[in-house]
């Protein structure tokens, strides 16, 4: 166990969360909606709701299980069982993969504003990729003080921008360029739908705090408080900022712009703000991508402390840092990334979100089913609370299930596969260990 001064405070757990959730999917989230067109904003809005609800669903759990380790994995593990909970870290897992191959396109579209070579020379853009990628997890590698205190930085760094076209955009929205509501060429439902499915990819991320709960102060309230916290700030950031861009960018050729923040504060304070914009946007995915390299070490290390993954994701390093888990998981995210370069950056990002998005619900499921019975073993002093439990589980299954439905039947099919590829490791891990146990 880390001694305090070795530990993540309030701020810092909040930038792990508020950094990951902005990081992962606000820079072509414009670009990405305006096929659908200004009736995705209310998808923003039922997505923001649905992200309350998981963050309520968490801060609850991180006060009842302060000592848990691995987030959803740890809660689905304590009130489903080990299988539940290592599908939960498996898919877990897995976004958390496809979630670093996105933020690594998103950094590489916003350093294309300055060298333009990385929009459109693939070759180029993978090996940026890659060395970002690498570089970070040499830095995680050196402790988790280090990887927060530069998470807390570029956290800072990233709000910034991002509020002033929020802010300043607001004067300079043109309300035609919502118009046509909806040009997704489907029924209103069906635009929500989808775009409230590509919105909560922006979301993913609520989660973040609770994963390193070891590595944080006074965790029963520090996590919960980041939480929401952080979720908060985010949905602000998010609705202010995407409002702004789609107002002042006629949709058609937002579909196609590569760096939609940019082009925006272009408009608003001049042709140099695109590139201070951009250097902010990419400072931004750089922080982002280091949060999430965080916690792709952590999450296989709670596996293996609980026998259900190699031990030697339990190895840790001088620093005390599951290295070598941060090397595996770097080697996965380096090969998403460079699986599918041959379309345009936002084509590739849709891809990623959809994937991302659906490898994350199944957790997000599991968690909210665990929730209940976790609230039913510990002591609560009246039925308010217990229905109150059940009317917030019940209401975020609800709204993950509408997730499910809108990633579409392809990426169901896909998402499918990958949790049935973990029950041959699953079923590894137990064998493994009953034999030790047995020995």
């Amino acid at each position: 166990m880390a001694s305090s001064n070795k530990k993540l405070g309030l701020w810092t757990s909040t930038s792990l969360v508020l950094g990951n959730m902005i990081g992962a999917g606000v820079f072509l989230m414009p670009a990405t909606l305006a096929s659908i067109g200004g009736i995705s904003l209310i998808g923003w809005v039922c997505a923001a709701v649905g992200a309350f609800l998981l963050a309520k669903v968490f801060a609850n759990l991180s006060r009842l299980l302060p000592e848990a380790e691995g987030g959803p994995y740890a809660y689905s593990q304590k009130g489903l069982g080990d299988f539940a909970g290592f599908l939960v870290a498996w898919g877990y897992l897995v976004s958390v993969w496809f979630t670093n191959a996105a933020i690594a396109v998103s950094f590489i579209s916003a350093l294309s504003a300055f060298i333009p070579i990385l929009a459109t020379n693939p070759l180029v853009a993978v090996i940026a990729g890659l060395a970002t990628i690498w570089i970070l997890t040499w830095v995680n590698s050196l402790g988790i003080v280090t990887s927060g205190k530069l998470q807390l930085i570029t956290t800072i760094l990233k709000v910034v921008p991002l509020v002033l076209i929020g802010i300043g955009g607001l004067f300079f929205i043109q309300w035609n360029n919502f118009l046509p509501f909806n040009v997704s060429g489907t029924s209103n439902f069906s635009a929500i739908t989808q775009a409230t499915t590509l919105a909560f990819f922006a979301f993913l991320g609520v989660e973040c705090a609770t994963i390193p709960s070891g590595s944080v102060k006074d965790a029963a309230n520090t996590v919960a408080r980041a939480t929401m916290i952080g979720t908060l700030l985010a949905t602000f950031v998010y609705i202010i900022s995407t409002v702004s861009v789609m107002g002042m960018i006629p949709i058609a050729k937002l579909q196609h712009s590569l760096t939609p923040f940019a082009d925006a504060a272009e408009i608003i304070y001049g042709s140099s703000a695109k590139y201070w914009v951009s250097a902010g946007i990419a400072v931004a995915a750089f922080g982002a991508l280091n949060g999430y390299i965080l916690i792709q070490g952590q999450l296989p290390y709670a596996i293996a402390k609980d026998k259900l993954f190699p031990k030697i994701f339990m190895k840790l390093n001088a620093n005390g840092v599951p290295a070598f888990g941060l090397a595996i998981s770097s080697v996965f995210v380096s090969v998403f990334m460079c699986m599918n370069y041959t379309k345009g950056l936002v084509d590739q990002f849709k891809f990623l979100i959809l994937l991302s998005t659906l490898s994350a619900l199944i957790p997000y499921l599991f968690s909210t089913a665990a929730y209940i019975i976790i609230r039913l073993k510990h002591h609560f002093n009246s039925k308010l609370v217990l229905y109150s439990a059940i009317a917030l589980a019940t209401l975020s299954f609800l709204f993950f299930m509408w997730m499910v439905y809108g990633t579409g039947q392809e990426t169901v099919f896909w998402g499918f596969l990958l949790t049935i590829s973990s029950v041959p490791i699953y079923v590894w891990a137990v064998w493994k260990r009953d034999k030790l146990v047995t020995k």
